[in-house]
C-alpha cells in the first residue's frame, strides 16, 4: 500500500506536467535534467532520458540501470539503450511521428541541442520548453514536504550535538568534517553542500570554505549546514560567538535574529518572494546595516538546494501553499566578521512553519 502511494505522487506530477504541454500544444517533453527525471518517474540513477507524453512515457537507461529503472521508475515503460541514450529516444520519436516535442533548454548544451536537431531531421520541430518541470517543482507535494520536513529534523539534530564542541581551538574544518560524520551517521543520505565553517573575520565571506584556521575567543563563528534525505535537502546556518559578547556584536546579532524573525513571520500564502526580502531589509535599514546585507534574503529549497523562487528584491513570484524556502538575512563587516541566521520554511496558507528547530537563544558559549 505505501509502494502504491509513493508511485501515485510520481503519476501525479507527470499529470500536472502533462495539462502543462496540452496548454503549449506539445505532443511531450524530453527530459535530460536527473534531478527533473527523478521528480517524474521516481529514477535516481547517473544517466537517463526520459519522454513524457499523453499517450506514452519512456525512460531510456543503459544496461548499467536497467534492473533498478524498472523498481524505481513504476508507470512507465524502461528502455535499454546499447549506444547513446538521446539517440535512442530521438529514434524512438520519429518512428511514433511526433512532430512538436519540448525540450528543456534550460539545462540542455549547445552541443547536445544540435544534436537534436541533426537526429531528429526536419519533420521534427523542436520547442524550448524553458523551466516547465521546475515551476512544477515549486510547490511541494505531501510527500516531498514529509522527506525534507525529516532532512531538517536530522540537521538541527546534529547540530544540537556539536554546540558544544564549537569553542577555541578547533579548526574550522575538523568542526565541519564532525558536523558532516554525524549527518552521514544518522542516516542522511548526503549533504545538501559542503558545510560551512568560518570564523573571525573569516565570517565576513558569506560562502566561505572551511579551513585549517584555529576558532578563537572573541570570534564570530557561522555554521551553515544540510542533509538530504529521499533525494530532499535542508539547509540551516546559525552563528556562534566565543566568548561573552560586547555592544557591537550584540548589536549585529540582535539585528540579524530581529530581520530574520519579522522576515519569517511574514512568510504566508499569497505573498510575493520580493515582500519578504522587503521585510528583512527595512529591518537591517533600520539599524544602518542594509548595505551590509549582500545577498537575497532566502531561495526555494527541494531536490536542489538551490530553487524557484529567489527572495530577493526582483522577484514577484507569489509564494503558494506548499512552497519550501530559506529565510537567511546576513550581515557582513569587513575586518571584523559576520552574522547570519537561517531557517527552512514552509509556506502556508497561515502561519509559516520553520523546519529547522535549533535553538537561537543559547548561541554565545565560553
Amino acid at each position: 500500500m505505501a509502494q502504491e502511494t509513493h508511485s501515485q505522487y510520481f503519476t501525479l506530477r507527470r499529470e500536472r506536467l502533462l495539462a502543462q504541454l496540452e496548454a503549449r500544444k506539445l505532443a511531450g517533453l524530453l527530459v535530460t535534467n536527473l534531478t527533473n527525471i527523478f521528480y517524474l518517474t521516481g529514477f535516481r540513477g547517473s544517466a537517463g532520458v526520459a519522454l513524457i507524453g499523453p499517450s506514452r512515457s519512456v525512460l531510456w537507461v543503459d544496461p548499467r540501470y536497467t534492473l533498478q529503472a524498472r523498481e524505481q521508475a513504476q508507470g512507465l515503460e524502461v528502455r535499454e539503450a546499447k549506444g547513446i541514450l538521446a539517440e535512442e529516444a530521438v529514434r524512438w520519436i520519429r518512428r511514433k511521428r511526433l512532430h512538436r516535442v519540448g525540450y528543456e533548454d534550460s539545462t540542455l548544451t549547445c552541443r547536445e541541442f544540435s544534436f537534436l536537431k541533426r537526429e531528429g531531421g526536419r519533420e521534427l520541430r523542436w520547442v524550448p520548453a524553458g523551466g516547465v518541470v521546475e515551476d512544477l517543482r515549486v510547490v511541494k507535494d505531501a510527500e516531498e514536504i514529509n522527506s525534507i520536513r525529516k532532512a531538517c529534523q536530522l540537521t538541527a539534530e546534529v547540530f544540537e550535538e556539536v554546540r558544544q564542541e564549537i569553542r577555541p581551538g578547533i579548526r574550522e574544518g575538523d568542526l565541519a568534517a564532525e558536523i558532516e560524520y554525524r549527518i552521514k551517521r544518522k542516516g542522511a543520505e548526503g549533504l545538501a553542500f559542503d558545510t560551512i565553517v568560518c570564523s573571525g573575520k573569516r565570517s565576513a565571506w558569506p560562502h566561505a570554505r572551511p579551513s585549517a584556521k584555529l576558532l578563537e575567543k572573541s570570534n564570530l563563528v557561522i555554521v551553515d549546514l544540510g542533509a538530504i534525505l529521499g533525494g530532499y535537502a535542508a539547509d540551516m546556518t546559525r552563528t556562534v560567538y566565543l566568548g561573552t559578547p560586547g555592544p557591537r556584536v550584540r548589536r549585529l546579532y540582535d539585528a540579524v535574529r530581529d530581520a530574520q524573525e519579522q522576515a519569517v513571520a511574514a512568510v504566508r500564502a499569497g505573498k510575493r518572494a520580493c515582500d519578504i526580502d522587503r521585510v528583512a531589509r527595512k529591518v537591517l535599514e533600520r539599524r544602518k546595516l542594509d548595505n551590509y546585507f549582500t545577498h537575497s534574503t532566502g531561495h526555494g529549497v527541494g531536490l536542489e538546494i538551490h530553487e524557484r523562487p529567489r527572495l530577493g528584491r526582483s522577484d514577484k513570484t507569489r509564494l503558494e501553499d506548499g512552497c519550501v524556502i530559506t529565510v537567511e538575512p546576513g550581515v557582513y563587516l569587513e575586518g571584523f566578521g559576520g552574522v547570519r541566521v537561517e531557517d527552512t520554511v514552509l509556506v502556508t496558507a497561515g502561519m509559516s512553519e520553520v523546519l529547522t528547530p535549533a535553538a537561537k537563544d543559547i548561541w554565545f558559549t565560553s
